[in-house]
């Protein structure tokens, strides 16, 4: 089995992402559920989304979110890898022919991209997916990470690899450990799912679990991903907020260069 690309360009800093702790600020939440798993019932292989050829993980992820949302809202939708790779290619400006694996790209980019343009979608990519809104969340507080994945359906987030994770077979769990611990990469993927003891996430199109020792010794960046189909099926957004909210929260974001 072919392993994923650890292609994610790190955390760039965008100051016209809302955090959503800001955007929240002073509102009286209630704690999130204590487990949910959006992953329940999906197919155990959903794809590479073309991440063992490409540095495509942070497009792979959110195409592997849209698996998710469209699976548990109404039937499950997988786009064709010609369609990732497009995205791919408006993000970060590689073109076929190029030297493989290509350039490695950043969340932040593609997130704006989303929001602006939109995801490639259809047989022919002349559809487009085009995201609601994107919030930078504070990974250090776990409680924000749950709130999003039972509000959103996913987290977005990147991470950096340890050598012994990117090994073949990949483990099922990926937990902390000591030995071959030196990071060899980092690597884009959605939280579909949680409980007291770790998160459900996606990558390389396969479920796995990370505990959330793991989560929070490897992850440095996570987005809450607002998907206008799951507005629609589901009610929930980010603390509530309403769908002019989102847009007045995106407005930096599409003024943006």
């Amino acid at each position: 089995m072919a392993l994923c690309l650890l292609g994610r360009k790190e955390r760039g800093s965008d100051p016209s992402i809302p955090h959503l702790s800001a955007v929240l600020a002073g509102q009286q939440l209630s704690p999130p559920p204590a487990s949910q798993d959006w992953t329940r019932g999906m197919p155990a292989d959903l794809g590479k989304m073309l991440n063992d050829q490409l540095n495509d993980c942070s497009c792979a992820a959110f195409y592997h979110a849209m698996q998710v949302w469209s699976f548990n809202t109404s039937t499950l939708q997988t786009e064709p890898d010609s369609n990732v790779q497009a995205l791919y290619s408006a993000v970060s400006g590689y073109k076929r022919g190029d030297t493989l694996p290509g350039p490695t790209c950043s969340e932040q980019d593609v997130l704006a991209y989303l929001t602006k343009t939109g995801a490639p979608t259809g047989a022919n990519g002349s559809g487009r997916n085009k995201i609601a809104a994107h919030f930078e969340i504070d990974f250090r507080n776990i409680d924000d990470v749950k709130r999003t994945i039972f509000e959103c359906g996913v987290a977005y987030i990147g991470i950096k690899v340890p050598a012994y994770i990117h090994t073949d077979p990949v483990p099922e769990l990926w937990d902390v450990q000591t030995a071959n611990a030196d990071v060899i990469g980092a690597h884009a993927v959605i939280l579909a799912g949680y409980d007291a003891d770790g998160a459900k996430f996606i990558s390389g199109g396969k479920i796995y679990t990370m505990t959330w020792a793991f989560f929070s010794q490897y992850t440095d960046e996570a987005y809450a991903v607002v998907d206008p189909l799951w507005i629609g099926a589901k009610g929930t957004t980010p603390g509530g907020l309403a769908e002019e909210q989102l847009e007045q929260q995106m407005r930096a974001v599409k003024a943006a260069k």
